[in-house]
């Protein structure tokens, strides 16, 4: 079975490494630690999720999943300047992809909480 948010948060986290190696190559290495961690965060949480023990880990990491996605709209905002990744291939892709992460996670959250 399909599972959409490990396949959008696996694929967005190769997006992030890139973003992540630009970064670098301009010497933004303290911004560059900040979006890498924040965004590949999203898709280990949902995996370790996948694994979850009870309702309430299951919950608990979607929930950490989700407050990673929203620290990583966070910095791609911040970063969308000329100097940084403004002009970064993926990142529009990242604006909106982030986006709609943030909606399933939380569509996860509301749906898991109302079904304990």
């Amino acid at each position: 079975m399909k599972n959409p948010i490990l396949d959008k948060s696996y694929n967005f986290a190769e997006k992030i490494l890139n973003v992540y190696f630009f970064l670098r190559e301009k010497n933004h290495y303290r911004l560059a630690d900040q979006i890498v961690g924040s965004g590949t965060s999203i898709g280990a949480n949902v995996v370790e999720a996948q694994a979850a023990q009870s309702k309430n880990d299951f919950i608990s990491k979607i929930s950490i999943a989700s407050k990673e996605a929203r620290e990583t709209a966070y910095w791609i905002k911040l970063l969308n300047r000329k100097e940084l990744i403004q002009d970064h291939p993926d990142n529009l892709y990242l604006q909106t992809e982030i986006e709609e992460i943030i909606k399933i996670l939380n569509s996860i959250l509301i749906s898991s909480k109302n079904n304990r």
